[in-house]
């Protein structure tokens, strides 16, 4: 699939269906993640990976927008070093994983993680140290489900010059 295709076509998706992800597949998706835009260079990042269905269970009851996580063969949590730039630089390198996902064609789906009452709950689950922000949770699997919701027009959206 080609990028601009990968990128007209990504979608959240939350149903999934139980076949495994290949580990190689998983990995060059982290990859595509850890070589995201950066701030500085500063590279904060690091990537959980869980496949593991208790632990996976248990991140979808600490995170009250995606009980889906159970159901998708793999989450990574994206984890960012406490600084300036933790929440651009860790959206960057979900959003690369988004679009690797779906280059890959798998689905996914961005949970967020930032400031909301579960984060510390998750660190904790994923043993994380000191330091460490949770910036996205992403649920990855092959899609049971698609839906896609319309989206604004360009001409909605683009300005000229100005507002």
């Amino acid at each position: 699939m080609d990028a601009i295709e990968t990128l007209k076509t990504r979608r959240s998706v939350r149903r999934f269906t139980p076949e495994p992800v290949a580990r190689a597949t998983i990995e060059d998706m982290v990859d595509c993640g850890r070589l995201a835009a950066t701030a500085r260079n500063e590279q904060p990042w690091e990537f959980v990976v869980v496949t593991d269905a208790g632990v996976r269970a248990r991140l979808a009851q600490l995170a009250t927008n995606g009980p889906f996580i159970a159901d998708a063969p793999v989450c990574i949590a994206l984890l960012c070093a406490e600084g300036t730039y933790y929440i651009e630089d860790g959206s960057a390198a979900t959003q690369n994983i988004l679009l690797a996902a779906r280059a890959y064609g798998l689905g996914s789906c961005w949970v967020a993680g930032d400031k909301k009452p579960y984060a510390d709950a998750v660190l904790q689950a994923v043993g994380a140290p000191e330091g460490q922000k949770l910036v996205s949770l992403i649920a990855i699997g092959y899609a049971e489900a698609t839906s896609s919701p319309p989206k604004r027009s360009l001409d909605d959206v683009i300005h000229w010059e100005r507002f």
